[in-house]
This record gives C-alpha cells, sequence and structure tokens, in this order.
C-alpha cells in the first residue's frame, strides 16, 4: 500500500481570487460560520431552554435562556425597553435600542443580573466582565414587526412575501466579541470546543435573537387577544431571520488580519478544488440543478433600491438562465465541473462564477465541512531584523508586484484616507482633498506602503549592497509596521487583497460584502457604498428542531408556499 499523499488539488491563483470586485460578489457557502455554528449546535444536539421570560404585554422586560452543550453550559440574557421614535437609528452613534443583550459564560446569578442590568443598556458605555463573550443590540424592523403582530393576533398568518421583502423581525447594529469593552477576548475561547471557531460565539448568540423575536412576538399576540392570537406557523419560523446593519466599521478587519483572511479563502479555494477534482455522478448533477434553481429563486424573491445590486442581481440571473440550458445538455462526466467552471469564466461575470463556487461546496459536504473547522489562525508577525535587504526586495517583488504596479503620482489613487472617528472609535472614510484629519490616517493604504518600502529599499541597498533588514529599520523605523507584514505574509497565497483602498474608484461595499459572506449573510441590500443590510439565518432550523433528523441544506432560503 502507498503512503504517498493525495495529490493536492489545483487551486485558482490569488490574482483571480483576490480581486476586490469579485471578493465583494461572495454568497455565503457550507464554509460560512453560521452554517457550521448550526452544524455545531444541531449533530451536538444542544439544549436552549428558556429561564425567565418577564415580558409585560408590549414585550419589554427581561428573558433568560440557558444553553447546554456537550462542554459547558451558558446563558443569553436579553433586555427589551422601549425606544422612542425619536431615537431609533441603526447608526453607531445610537445609545438606544429595542433590545440589548449578551452571551454569559457559565451561570448568572442576582448580583451579575443586576450588573448586567445597568450596563448591557448602555453598551459601549457600559462596564463588563470576561465572564460576557457577546455584546450586542437590536432594532425592530417596525414594517414587519407591527404587521406580524396584528396578523398573529388576528388569527392568521403574515404574508410570507412580508418576509421576502425585509427577511426579519429585528436587525442588529453591532455584534461585539474579542475583548471589546471588557469582554472576553477571544484567545479565552481558543481551547473552548463551543466557540474555538471564529465569530462562532457572535453567530450563536445572533440565532438567539432569532429565537426570542419568535417567543417575544407571539407573547406579545396572546396579550392583544387571548383568545383569537396564533402561533407563528414553523415553516415562516424558519424562513424568518435576523437582519443586520452594518458600515464600514467593519471593512478594515480583512486588512489587518491578512493571515486569518489566507485561512479563510484558503480553505474555500481548497474545497472547490476537492470538489472540482471530484467525477460527477448522476445524483450529484441532479442536485446541482436543484440547488441552481432554488438560488434563482432566492435572488428573484431578494428585495433592494441599490441601482448597482439590483444590476449586478440581474446580471447573475440572466446568466444563471444561459448557465442551467447549457448544464441541461451536457452529461454526467469526470470533467464536467471543471468544464462548468471555465463555462462561466468565459460567459459570465464574477457574480454567477462565485455562486457556482458556493453551489459547488454544497454538493461534497464530506469533504467541505471538515475544513470549516479550520478557518482558525495563529496571527502573529515576528520581524526577522537578520533578514538580507536584498531578500527583502525580492520578497516585494516576486509577492507583491500586484502592489507595484499602482500609480500613486496621479491624485485619483490618492482619492480616500481612513480614519478613526474621535467620537465612536469607529472607522470612516474622508476625501483627501476636502476634508481635513489626513495627518491621523489610518495604515490601510497596504499598496502605498508596500511602495514606500520598496522605494526605501532599493535606496538603501544602493548605498549600502550588503544591508540586513536591521540597517533599513536603523535608518527608517517607520517601515517597521509594513516589513513585519511582508516578512510575515512572505508564504501567504491569499491573504492580500490586490487593491488600492484609497483609489478614487474603491467601493468598500466588497469588503463587507466578503467578510459578511462568510458569516453566512445573504438577501444583500447595500444602503450606500459604505453600508448594507444582510440577513443572517434565514432558513435555518429552529430551537424546536435541534434533536430530531438534520439535513445541512438550508441556504438560498425561498419563500414558504402552501406549507402554513
Amino acid at each position: 500500500m502507498s503512503n504517498s499523499l493525495p495529490a493536492t488539488p489545483a487551486l485558482r491563483p490569488a490574482s483571480q481570487v483576490m480581486d476586490l470586485a469579485r471578493l465583494g460578489s461572495h454568497f455565503q457557502s457550507p464554509l460560512s460560520f453560521v452554517r457550521s455554528s448550526m452544524r455545531r449546535m444541531m449533530n451536538q444536539r444542544w439544549q436552549i431552554q428558556r429561564s425567565r421570560f418577564d415580558l409585560d404585554a408590549q414585550g419589554f422586560g427581561t428573558a433568560i435562556y440557558r444553553i447546554d452543550t456537550p462542554h459547558g453550559h451558558y446563558h443569553c440574557v436579553l433586555f427589551s425597553a422601549y425606544l422612542p421614535p425619536e431615537k431609533r437609528s441603526d447608526r453607531v452613534i445610537a445609545d438606544q435600542w429595542d433590545v440589548t443583550f449578551v452571551l454569559v459564560a457559565g451561570d448568572v446569578d442576582a448580583t451579575q443580573l443586576a450588573d448586567l442590568q445597568r450596563n448591557v443598556p448602555l453598551q459601549e458605555a457600559g462596564r463588563f466582565d470576561a465572564r460576557v463573550l457577546v455584546l450586542s443590540r437590536a432594532n425592530r424592523s417596525l414594517r414587519n414587526f407591527d404587521r406580524f403582530l396584528a396578523a398573529l393576533a388576528e388569527g392568521q398568518q403574515p404574508d410570507p412575501r412580508q418576509l421576502a421583502e425585509v427577511g426579519y423581525l429585528y436587525r442588529t447594529t453591532a455584534v461585539y466579541g474579542n475583548g471589546k469593552f471588557g469582554i472576553a477576548d477571544f484567545g479565552c475561547l481558543q481551547d473552548n470546543p463551543d466557540f474555538n471557531q471564529p465569530f462562532s460565539a457572535q453567530m450563536f448568540t445572533v440565532y438567539l435573537l432569532r429565537h426570542f423575536s419568535i417567543e417575544q412576538i407571539e407573547h406579545m399576540a396572546r396579550a392583544l387577544a387571548p383568545q383569537r392570537a396564533v402561533p407563528l406557523a414553523p415553516a415562516l419560523q424558519r424562513y424568518l431571520g435576523v437582519g443586520n446593519a452594518t458600515g464600514l466599521g467593519m471593512a478594515p478587519f480583512l486588512i489587518n488580519h491578512p493571515q486569518l483572511v489566507e485561512r479563510w479563502i484558503h480553505m474555500r479555494e481548497t474545497a472547490l478544488g476537492q470538489a472540482l477534482a471530484q467525477p460527477a455522478e448522476p445524483a450529484r448533477l441532479l442536485r446541482l440543478h436543484a440547488l441552481l434553481a432554488r438560488a434563482g429563486l432566492h435572488l428573484r424573491q431578494t428585495q433592494t433600491e441599490d441601482l448597482r445590486q439590483q444590476q449586478q442581481n440581474r446580471q447573475t440571473l440572466a446568466e444563471l438562465a444561459v448557465l442551467a440550458d447549457w448544464l441541461a445538455g451536457q452529461p454526467a462526466a469526470d470533467d464536467l465541473w471543471a468544464r462548468l467552471l471555465a463555462w462561466s469564466e468565459a460567459h459570465a461575470g464574477p457574480g454567477l462564477q462565485e455562486l457556482l463556487v458556493s453551489l459547488l461546496l454544497e454538493l461534497y459536504p464530506e469533504l467541505t465541512t471538515p475544513l470549516a473547522e479550520q478557518m482558525g489562525a495563529s496571527e502573529g508577525w515576528p520581524l526577522n531584523a537578520q533578514m538580507p535587504l536584498r531578500q527583502l526586495r525580492e520578497l516585494i517583488e516576486q509577492q507583491y508586484g500586484w502592489a507595484l504596479a499602482y500609480d500613486f503620482g496621479n491624485v485619483e489613487a490618492e482619492h480616500f484616507f481612513w480614519y478613526r472617528s474621535a467620537e465612536k472609535e469607529e472607522p470612516r472614510l474622508g476625501m483627501r482633498a476636502e476634508e481635513p484629519g489626513a495627518e491621523k490616517e489610518m495604515q490601510l493604504g497596504i499598496a502605498r506602503n508596500i511602495q514606500r518600502c520598496h522605494r526605501a529599499v532599493r535606496e538603501h541597498l544602493q548605498a549600502h549592497p550588503q544591508a540586513l533588514t536591521a540597517h533599513l529599520l536603523i535608518a527608517a523605523p517607520a517601515l517597521k509596521g509594513t516589513v513585519r507584514r511582508l516578512q510575515g505574509m512572505a508564504h501567504s497565497t491569499y491573504g492580500e487583497i490586490r487593491a488600492n483602498l484609497l483609489d478614487r474608484d474603491m467601493l468598500p461595499i466588497h469588503l463587507l460584502r466578503c467578510k459578511l459572506a462568510f458569516f453566512g449573510a445573504g438577501k444583500f441590500d447595500p444602503k450606500s457604498s459604505r453600508w448594507v443590510r444582510i440577513t443572517l439565518f434565514q432558513g435555518a432550523p429552529l430551537v424546536s428542531d435541534i434533536g430530531q433528523p438534520f439535513e445541512d441544506d438550508w441556504n438560498f432560503a425561498v419563500m414558504p408556499q402552501g406549507a402554513l
């Protein structure tokens, strides 16, 4: 028997994969964090029980859920309060919300509950300790909440088209983890098998908000009409998600964590390479036809007022119809998946291409889902000061040719600058020629920084051909951060986004969508090039489904028909 390892599948080149517009065309996949969180919950049969539900007729009060896993137990504590209309805002500058909540490790005694009651509604202004794993807040979708409440109180089910229009009753405006405001740092969870993957604690907390939204609105309907009120039909409960409103605060993450991005993208490309290497068996081909049809219906049911997103959705749908016709004429064959992806690259835009990538990953859960448990990365950029400076120059020229290609002599190439708001400590985007503050610029212009470093390296080598990296940094200490990044990413394929994030034509929405797709978002609805609303967990199993037979097949949820 051979001891040789299986051949590594061919992966798409970084020049293609890390293009910013392509990253901004991603869809959720089995690797997305909502999907892996849901699989863990269902396969391990987590127990989620309501331990307190002190809500008045208007739905205001305190709710607590206890979560028991094979490895530990937690509590989700939610506070629902009246929100004056003039205070209703999704912006980060808001200071009141419809509901605020936390995920807490272990038990919550009376003293801690009183402390949470004082601090959780304050959010960033509150004080927390490391027992708190996640801190969040959310606002109601007024359109859906009031319509759903009225229907249930009258003994009727809401119109499913309302959820096709807006897929949730609540949308979060921030879901904080990883040590913010005194809560537990991600390092505290590294040895916790429940939440040791990136953002898994945050995604689980969002899932609990979905459960609360169902229980709260049913409670309020019963309070309005005890004799007539009915519970929300299970099909509508599953079609219900949780919304999220996200702006520029999320964008720098992908730039500041390139080693984590490398892991995420590398796992996705590895899963794709493995899928492409499989023969197209008839049963898998039939499943792909079904997935393509479902994804198309999901896109048709996705509503947005953003003209760019409308055009992108229409183009993807048109190309999807042509692809389906082409695929219908193809027999199952060993090379069909590779030919299919090649067809999309020749005849369609990145929207359809990346949709197809997500769907191919769905065909092989036995290959894909183990990779979802490898989405974490140990980050660090140790400085190798002894590296010969010639070697550093070679590294830049071989690995970062894309960054050297930009013309920063053109004023358009430095149109934007990123800065951090003094008021809310959130990233913002300014126009260099029109707004003050460029002297406090965040270092997100990676391509420009690399060009500056490259220029300094070449000049230093002209005078000192045998110099080490240490010699350069003694002369130019401001380059230390860039040098550490270059050395730390030397063996990375996909970590760096190949874009000039200062350019006039740069669209921040691409950064947001890429990260949100890894979260597991759907129903992308940009409100500008700088913020977007999305839906999470739409179509996911319910808490009451835990312990029942489970198929991880709820992506691209579509409006329920005849199941109410």
